[in-house]
């Protein structure tokens, strides 16, 4: 099993999204889905998912075209292409867009689940550090490594909820996202609260930034 995995899977096709959604749950991801590129991109740019698969021929965004979008925006989520077209060309402008692999239909199901999970092994390796106002967490330490020099040891709960916002500094979450993917059973929002003042007192105020009425995001270079 995969865990809670998040995945969003924008394909506009509803047979093929139907049967993709209960396979991917079945494999333990939890997935949110997207019926066109105008969906996908506003689902990509307001919540956080660890993987995403794009359908090429969207309707109100063409996927290419909606992965462009989202690297332009600083979504570094690993996204792999489903599409129609599998030529050699296709899947080099696939690439280009900014996906990190491409795979033509038809295919099997046993070689998406393989590669989705080859992809989220590679992201897991590349993003052992994320870049933080003032420095670097370094995610096996728990620990920011200061720009100037010096480092800040962090508690788990600390490097976890500072590792969710690096992961999508261009996304805000609410109080009651990060509830539930940093702190899991706690009883109160207001845990978020309060680790939020622990890494502000460790990191200096800047570090995590308060969006009135909505959440927390992570603060400004």
């Amino acid at each position: 099993m995969t865990g809670d995995r998040r995945l969003l899977l924008v394909e506009d096709d509803p047979d093929l999204a139907g049967l993709l959604d209960r396979v991917l749950s079945d494999e333990g991801y939890a997935v949110t889905r997207a019926g066109d590129g105008h969906s996908g991109l506003h689902l990509a740019l307001t919540r956080a998912f660890e993987v995403m698969i794009v359908d090429r021929g969207l309707p109100a965004i063409e996927g290419l075209d909606l992965i462009e979008r989202l690297r332009d925006r600083g979504v570094g989520t690993p996204i792999l292409v489903l599409s129609a077209r599998g030529s050699t060309a296709d899947r080099v402008d696939g690439l280009d867009a900014g996906a990190e692999d491409y795979l033509a239909k038809p295919f099997e199901l046993t070689e998406l689940l393989a590669r989705i999970r080859a992809l989220l092994r590679r992201h897991s390796d590349e993003a052992r550090e994320l870049p933080v106002p003032g420095g670097y967490l370094d995610l096996t330490s728990r620990a920011v490594r200061r720009t100037g020099g010096g480092v800040v040891e962090l508690s788990e709960r600390e490097a976890s909820l500072l590792a969710l916002l690096a992961g999508r500094p261009g996304v805000v979450f609410s109080r009651a996202e990060l509830l539930d993917r940093v702190f899991g059973h706690a009883e109160s929002e207001t845990v978020v609260d309060t680790y939020v003042h622990y890494c502000r007192r460790k990191l200096g105020s800047a570090v995590i930034r308060t969006v009135r009425g909505l959440g927390y995001r992570l603060g400004s270079p």
